[in-house]
């Protein structure tokens, strides 16, 4: 997925906060008001949704470089997902009426603003065929080697922190213990090993590529 350079947003004089908060801290919960747009400067954001049945998905981990809770600029009147950090996290908070006065007044920063959303937007699309034709195995592939940032102008980032097994299966549709499975698998192929971090190597996408 497309990055978006934080410089862009110190044109913003107000309506702007910078939070850090905590591992798991809940950013917004599904349901509540939609205020603001958000972008994460560290660490990783999860978006959650809940069923009306009480059944909990993973759609989205978002690392630095990436905006969500957007919504609301389209009038979303409230959230869709639950925000939750997944490790201690640097946010800039930007009041709805403050980033919509920005993208009407900025022909630049609308610009780039725009190419990120359609670079996530080819991102979903990309997930709902993963989900639909392909494996757990290969999704779960697919999953590690886009939180590496395999595939992404720049050196892939190959070390990314420790994500729980329940996250992974939440975000591919499957159990913890058939993630589990094929993490060891993976790990005795030598195509991933756990030392400071998650070490994720490029010869993992041959789990991908293969038929």
């Amino acid at each position: 997925m497309a990055t978006f350079n934080p410089q862009n947003l110190k044109q913003i004089s107000n309506g702007k906060t910078t939070l850090t908060p905590p591992k798991k801290q809940v950013l917004f919960s599904q349901g509540d008001t939609t205020d603001a747009v958000f972008y994460v400067q560290a660490g990783k954001v999860k978006l959650t949704v809940v069923s009306p049945q009480g059944k909990e998905a993973v759609i989205a981990i978002l690392g630095p470089g990436c905006f969500f809770g957007e919504g609301g600029l389209a009038g979303q009147p409230v959230y869709v997902a639950t925000a939750t950090t997944v490790d201690d996290a640097r946010i800039v908070r930007i009041d709805k009426q403050s980033m919509r006065r920005l993208l009407h007044d900025d022909r630049t920063f609308s610009a780039l603003f725009l190419s990120h959303m359609l670079a996530r937007n080819v991102r979903i699309q990309e997930d709902l065929v993963d989900q639909l034709f392909n494996s757990s195995e290969k999704r779960l592939a697919r999953i590690l080697l886009l939180m590496a940032r395999f595939g992404e102008d720049g050196t892939p980032a190959e070390v990314i922190p420790r994500i729980s097994e329940e996250t992974l299966a939440g975000m591919i549709g499957t159990t913890r213990s058939r993630v589990s499975f094929f993490m060891n698998r993976f790990k005795k192929k030598g195509l991933i090993h756990y030392e400071s971090g998650l070490h994720v190597h490029s010869s993992l996408l041959n789990i991908v590529l293969h038929n």
